[in-house]
């Protein structure tokens, strides 16, 4: 029963993937099977850390790019490197200032094809009360629909960016020389989306 259960939902997401193509598909992201991430040097090793509370929506249709956007929101507060003290430096003023910036936004500009299921998504990301565009390389994954009949969505992202060009500044002179942090941090996000019930139900 198990083997015709997964047989079946394969093919009821060859079949919605044929059924929908060419339709710009709206979703949003499931947090629970997400993540925000990033890696930052120090000393001579790179740390790890990520956002834990995030949400957003994003379109997509891979043959009108034009009407494919994504929003997102992620709570700086909910940063985490596994290091308390580490953490709550870095919600400080020396950093994020989580109580004056409490947010970091991102909102896509353009999704332009780079490739076999490969884009380059640019947009403006806001962060510690400064925004910039970024631009990011990302992957799809594809769609399909999960065992409770969602329409779900998979993609990743990633990015680099200089945590001085939004004004976070801090850092320590080692003593032979050289600083204690990089500025540049790499970013990246993978995501599953969840589609707008209402618009699968039309279906």
């Amino acid at each position: 029963m198990k083997r015709i259960h997964f047989f079946t939902s394969v093919l009821m997401g060859l079949s919605s993937s044929l059924a929908w193509a060419g339709e710009t598909k709206n979703y949003k992201i499931d947090a629970s099977h997400s993540n925000v991430g990033f890696t930052a040097r120090h000393l001579i090793g790179r740390v790890n850390g990520e956002f834990v509370d995030f949400d957003g929506q994003f379109s997509f249709n891979p043959d009108d790019l034009k009407a494919s956007k994504v929003s997102a929101k992620v709570k700086a507060e909910s940063i985490n490197t596994r290091d308390k003290k580490r953490d709550e430096h870095l919600r400080s003023d020396d950093f994020f200032g989580v109580k004056k910036y409490p947010t970091l936004e991102f909102k896509s500009k353009s999704l332009s094809l780079a490739g076999d299921r490969k884009y380059k998504m640019s947009g403006d990301l806001t962060m510690h009360g400064v925004t910039k565009p970024v631009t990011f390389d990302v992957e799809y994954f594809g769609d399909s629909v999960d065992p409770w009949g969602n329409h779900r969505s998979g993609f990743s992202a990633a990015t680099k960016v200089n945590r001085k060009d939004f004004g976070m500044s801090w850092n320590k002179t080692l003593d032979k020389g050289g600083l204690l942090l990089g500025e540049e941090v790499d970013v990246t996000i993978n995501v599953e989306g969840i589609q707008d019930q209402a618009q699968a139900s039309a279906k």
